[in-house]
C-alpha cells in the first residue's frame, strides 16, 4: 500500500489538485499525473538539468523534488512557456543557431535560459556559461547554445549573431 497525499498548486498558471504518492518526484507527477511530457527524465540525480522547471520563480531539478513539495506553489514547465515571448525567442534562437541536435536537453536548457534571462537580462557569454552549467548537452558542445542565449540576451529576439 502506498501512502498518498492531496496537493493543490498552480501549474503553468492554472490551479490544480492532485493525489500523489508521498515518495513521488515532481518529475513523475508532471509526466505521469499531469501528462506534461516536455520535462524530461535524464539522470534522476540532479546532474543533467533535463528535468528543469521553475518553482516560485526559481530554477529547480524536478527529479530531486517531491511532488508533495509542490503544494501551495507556482510550478512552470516548458509547456507553461508556450505563450512567453522571451521563451519563444529562445526557442527560435536555438533553432537558428543550430543549438538543437537530438533535442533531449532542449526543454531543460530553455527553462534554465529563460530563468537566467529573467534574472540577468543582459547576461554576457561568461554569465550564460555559468548560468547553464547545471544543464548537460551531449550533442552540441555548448558553443551554439551559448550563442543562441546571447543573441536573445542582447536583443530580446533571435537573429543577432556574435
Amino acid at each position: 500500500m502506498s501512502l498518498k497525499h492531496d496537493i493543490e498548486f498552480k501549474l503553468n498558471g492554472v490551479s490544480r489538485c492532485a493525489s500523489v504518492r508521498v515518495d513521488m518526484s515532481a518529475l513523475d507527477m508532471l509526466r505521469d499525473v499531469a501528462g506534461l511530457t516536455g520535462t524530461k527524465y535524464g539522470c534522476g540525480e540532479g546532474e543533467c538539468g533535463a528535468c528543469t522547471i521553475l518553482v516560485d520563480g526559481l530554477s529547480l531539478n524536478s527529479c530531486l523534488m517531491f511532488a508533495v513539495d509542490c503544494h501551495g506553489r507556482d510550478v512552470v514547465t516548458i509547456e507553461g512557456l508556450a505563450a512567453d515571448a522571451k521563451a519563444d525567442a529562445l526557442r527560435a534562437a536555438f533553432v537558428e543557431h543550430g543549438a538543437v541536435q537530438c533535442g533531449y536537453c532542449t526543454p531543460g536548457m530553455v527553462m534554465q535560459a529563460s530563468h537566467l534571462l529573467a534574472t540577468h537580462p543582459d547576461a554576457d557569454a561568461e554569465a550564460i556559461k555559468r548560468g547553464i552549467e547545471g544543464n548537460l548537452c551531449r550533442c552540441t558542445g555548448y558553443t551554439k547554445i551559448v550563442e543562441a542565449i546571447a543573441s536573445v540576451s542582447r536583443t530580446g529576439k533571435p537573429g543577432a549573431r556574435s
